[in-house]
């Protein structure tokens, strides 16, 4: 089997043939069909965030179920799947109240990889999916089985960038009708958290970004104003746009410590601001305290959407099947395994909303 691998920090990753391990009990192995390039997988081959080398990156993932472990009986030999990052044990704390993307298990895969370099070398497996593959090894809970006429590269979408930004405005802040919403970052994440809010039934839905092409787009996923910083003070057209209060919710969707600073700013009185986007982990931010306590404002966080893999992944499905969450539209180009590099590059500066990997 073929995959791409990064071997140092900053280097192109190399296409290679390497050798992976049978599925163990509760796992499955998967032939990959598509793998969406996320920003977090430039994060981490750029060094920008923890992990060791070599390793196999890619996260954003749909495929075929190849073979089942022991034990395994939700998805059989066959089956397409959204893969993704969450994996969940089903005991701990978090899986039992409702919170399975933060489960709290230790995973031997956190340590041990079932990749091999053809010299017997290790190969880490990103995240424990390693993507950038044709075949990897996940935990039945890591797969969601989806109908056979869903599109696999709109469905891998499904697996991060989706759920990531239309999950922060759905599930974790639980936007109310006709409340006011601010996007920070209208790249993939970003024009999901902005077609959530317009799903939701926010009004104003304001996109921030200072790509002109990237607002374009942002208004055809909902947004009923948009604003760019390098043309204009994005805190005070915020406010003006909601009527000198600030907005009622802020998602920040890019991974920058002042877009978060920036973004508190142009939160109203009880407004909530939500960090999406991830900063280098060597990043911090710096905030008076009576920001919070006059206004009782909120900063928090939200991880991959704050969704529960099993469920919230058919309802995606419905709803773009109904013709109401776009995913088509997120598709910038596809490429085949051999042309990795030339994907990444395109994303990284700007280019492309979601690239595709194509197996």
């Amino acid at each position: 089997m073929k995959a791409a691998v990064c071997y140092e920090y900053g280097k192109p990753l190399v296409v290679e043939e390497i050798d992976i391990a049978p599925p163990g009990a509760g796992e499955v192995k998967v032939k990959m069909a598509a793998t969406a390039i996320c920003h977090s997988d430039i994060h981490v081959i750029r060094g920008e965030l923890p992990g060791k080398t070599p390793l196999v990156g890619g996260h954003e993932s749909a495929g075929y179920i190849e073979e089942v472990g022991e034990g395994v009986s939700s998805v059989k030999k066959g089956d397409p799947v959204v893969a993704s990052l969450l994996i969940s044990c089903g005991k701990c704390k978090p899986c039992l109240t409702g919170r399975t993307h933060m489960c709290q298990a230790a995973w031997a895969r956190d340590n041990e990889s079932p990749y091999r370099n053809k010299k017997g070398q290790p190969l880490m497996q990103m995240v424990k999916i390693g993507s950038f593959a044709e075949y990897t090894i996940l935990h039945e809970s890591q797969v969601v089985k989806v109908p056979k006429d869903m599109p696999l590269d709109r469905a891998s979408l499904l697996a991060c960038g989706v759920i990531t930004g239309f999950g922060a405005v759905v599930n974790r802040a639980r936007v109310e009708v006709m409340s006011s919403c601010v996007i920070i970052g209208t790249g993939g994440v970003g024009l999901n958290s902005v077609q959530g809010a317009a799903i939701s039934g926010a009004n104003p839905v304001i996109a921030v970004d200072i790509s002109d092409s990237k607002l374009a787009a942002a208004k055809k996923f909902g947004a009923t104003h948009t604003v760019n910083p390098g043309k204009a003070d994005a805190i005070k057209a915020v406010k003006e746009l909601t009527e000198g209060r600030g907005a009622d919710y802020v998602f920040v969707t890019v991974g920058n410590v002042k877009a978060i600073e920036q973004g508190f700013a142009m939160s109203g009185p009880r407004g909530m601001t939500v960090v999406v986007g991830l900063p280098k982990f060597t990043d911090t931010i710096t905030f008076s305290p009576f920001g919070f306590i006059k206004d009782e404002r909120t900063l928090t966080g939200s991880f991959m959407g704050t969704t529960q893999l099993q469920t919230d992944i058919p309802r995606l499905i419905e709803l773009y099947k109904a013709g109401i969450l776009k995913l088509d539209e997120l598709i910038t180009e596809r490429y085949p395994l051999e042309k990795i590099n030339q994907a990444v590059e395109a994303v990284e500066k700007g280019k492309a909303l979601r690239n595709v990997i194509m197996f």
